[in-house]
């Protein structure tokens, strides 16, 4: 143990009492030096006490009941703007355990940091991967034991993500979930409707049939199987084959098909089961799902007879491959895409027929969405790989109704009574026809997106693409109908292959995107105390391999054993506590306030060494951020910043206030 992390043990023992009753009475909205790893080893309890105290009997007794709504902070706002100058904190619940620890975790965030983005909440498929959802489930995995021994009543996942959900809109957060427009390559909803996914019929490690009416062979496989083994839940098969797929809810609902495949929505070793032998009843007949591709050309691919693997089953899987590959073409071989779009000429050049949408899979994914909404009252939706755009004349003139699945699900939950509801996409802001056809700038507007991730994340601050990418943002932010996030670290930057880029200037991120208060920002759990990993840390020390569960050591880079460690670098957490202290002492003043810079970004002078700002409207305060830690003793160009009316000095990040500037 580090002696700072000794100090803070310390300190925590002497004033705990202190920094938490500053919490309770609400004179502080965190609590001061309560590392992460400490607060998740709270009691059920605890927790609960000292939200009694925060919150007041009613609202606690009220936030507790899943049969509660308690609204969010941002009911009643007209549109997703507010999401424009939110700073967001991005939680994978496995790495922390359960629902309940996102509450315990949150008690160490500042208000500032006004919004939760969970990453995928629903049942995982192949290698576990969060991303690859295998149906509209919860994860089972993020149920809390001891919260169900505590209070009885709350003996499912759901419900206790109901409650979660209801104790941080208490707790002033809006909350964001994963929208994902593709699911695991067998998941429950790809077999119980093969309409909506695009299939191919293998013959040994060739492409022996993909065009468009392959997925009618796999309903007849599907209904086949069925007539041998029977229902799952023992429903007699009185009906046609096209009734049980019919996308028609008034013939055969979505939840009666899917027990009468799987089984029980409970019973989840049952429904897995049932789930593989479908799978290997269908493989052995060739047909599988088209895999899901990433960036142009994203169709045209074949399979690699040299790269394949052999499961625990002996199924063994193809990878596949591009014919033409371009620049960033990827091949994501354990998931299948929605089919969005019927194809030109039966697929046999694998064109896309843009005007002829595939309406049940529109209609299919919106109202899934949808309902995960209205159960548990999220806020916004993060929208996965909102880089896609598959025409290859780019953006159309005329955006139409079913120009792309996210926009629609954005527009579909927004028109059934949440217009608050706002769409934080995922995309990098690359160059033309790098992650998508056309311009990613306006793809972003064409899709209603309020703000998008960006890529600040994936340079070294110290760099020239740093600087000028920063630079590019903020004009982006001026002059587009989205906002680009300043994105301090994602859970997919937390890997080891992407240490150099956090091995300096990460108070100057964190400082910066907090006080940037017109740009969003984005920063992931494990950040406040990320080794600087000078050397590779233990893969465990990574919230990327967390994503997925890998546990075969002959995946030396990615298998994790045991749980998330956290890092231990309390020099940078205590760096960061301060900021947040001292961001409560001026956010009411602040929050909102329109940047004027002093020292921009891409100022020549400087070279990109450090920057300098206040705002339009005067509140009396100048920021300033040095990448390499230390700032000149004057500021060129900048007067009345003195040693005087310096109020804050942490490492390279210092403020003044300044009455006449």
């Amino acid at each position: 143990m580090s002696i700072l992390s000794h100090d803070l043990r310390a300190d925590w023992q002497l004033n705990h009492a202190i920094y938490t009753e500053a919490y309770q009475s609400g004179r502080a909205s965190f609590i001061t030096n309560l590392l992460p790893p400490y607060a998740l080893q709270f009691s059920v309890y605890q927790t609960l006490e000292l939200l009694h105290k925060r919150l007041g009997n009613e609202t606690l007794r009220r936030a507790l009941s899943p049969a509660e709504t308690i609204a969010s902070p941002v009911n009643g706002c007209s549109d997703g703007e507010w999401i424009k100058s939110s700073n967001m904190v991005g939680i994978n619940v496995r790495t922390i355990g359960s629902f309940w620890q996102v509450i315990n975790y949150v008690l160490t965030l500042p208000a500032c940091h006004d919004s939760i983005h969970l990453l995928p909440v629903w049942e995982p498929g192949v290698v576990g991967s969060l991303y690859g959802m295998v149906s509209w489930q919860i994860n089972p995995e993020f149920f809390d034991v001891e919260l169900a021994r505590y209070v009885p009543a709350l003996d499912t996942v759901e419900k206790q993500l109901k409650v979660v959900m209801n104790l941080l809109h208490a707790m002033g957060r809006t909350v964001g979930m994963d929208v994902i427009p593709h699911t695991d390559r067998f998941s429950e909803m790809v077999l119980a409707c093969p309409s909506l996914f695009e299939w191919v019929r293998r013959e040994g490690d060739v492409l022996a049939d993909h065009s468009s009416l392959v997925y009618k062979y796999v309903e007849e496989a599907i209904w086949q199987y069925l007539k041998y083994v029977g229902a799952a839940d023992g429903t007699p098969l009185t009906f046609a084959k096209d009734t049980f797929f019919s996308s028609d809810l008034a013939v055969l609902t979505d939840d009666r098909r899917l027990r009468i495949l799987f089984g029980l929505p409970n019973d989840y070793r049952g429904r897995q089961q049932r789930r593989i032998s479908l799978i290997r009843h269908l493989t052995a007949q060739g047909l599988e799902t088209l895999p899901m591709t990433m960036a142009p050309p994203y169709r045209g691919i074949h399979i690699d007879p040299t790269d394949f693997v052999i499961d625990e089953y002996d199924q063994t899987w193809y990878q596949y491959a591009f014919d033409e590959p371009q620049l960033m073409s990827r091949v994501f071989g354990p998931l299948a895409r929605y089919r969005f779009f019927e194809a030109k000429d039966n697929n046999l050049q694998w064109e896309l027929d843009f005007d002829r949408p595939n309406y049940p899979a529109w209609a299919y994914i919106c109202q899934k969405v949808h309902e995960c909404q209205q159960a548990y009252n999220f806020d916004f939706m993060r929208g996965d790989m909102a880089h896609v755009q598959m025409r290859p004349d780019g953006v159309p003139d005329m955006v139409g109704h079913y120009y792309d699945p996210l926009r629609a699900i954005k527009r579909y939950v927004r028109g059934n009574g949440v217009p608050h509801f706002a769409f934080f996409a995922e995309t990098f802001l690359a160059p033309p026809n790098v992650m998508g056809y056309g311009d990613e700038l306006d793809h972003l507007e064409a899709i209603e997106a309020e703000s998008t991730l960006g890529d600040l994340q994936s340079v070294p601050v110290t760099s020239p693409e740093f600087r000028q990418r920063f630079a590019d943002y903020y004009t982006l932010l001026k002059t587009r109908r989205f906002a680009p996030n300043f994105t301090v670290i994602t859970a997919d930057k937390d890997d080891p292959r992407f240490d150099e880029f956090y091995r300096t200037g990460n108070l100057f991120r964190y400082f910066t995107a907090l006080f940037l208060t017109d740009m969003p920002s984005y920063v992931g759990l494990g950040f406040e105390l990320r080794n600087l990993h000078q050397e590779r840390g233990d893969n465990e020390e990574y919230s990327k391999l967390y994503v997925f569960r890998i546990e075969d050591d002959r995946e030396p880079d990615k298998v994790t054993h045991g749980p998330y460690e956290w890092g231990q670098n309390t020099e940078q957490f205590i760096s960061i506590v301060q900021i947040r202290l001292f961001a409560e002492q001026i956010w009411p003043i602040i929050a909102g306030k329109e940047t004027c810079w002093l020292v921009a970004p891409d100022e020549p002078n400087v070279n990109g060494k450090y920057i300098v700002w206040t705002h339009v409207e005067p509140t009396g305060y100048v920021f300033a951020a040095s990448v390499s830690g230390s700032l000149p003793d004057a500021i060129p160009g900048v007067e009345g910043l003195t040693e005087a009316n310096l109020i804050f000095d942490e490492s390279g990040c210092r403020v003044w206030q300044v009455i006449d500037l």
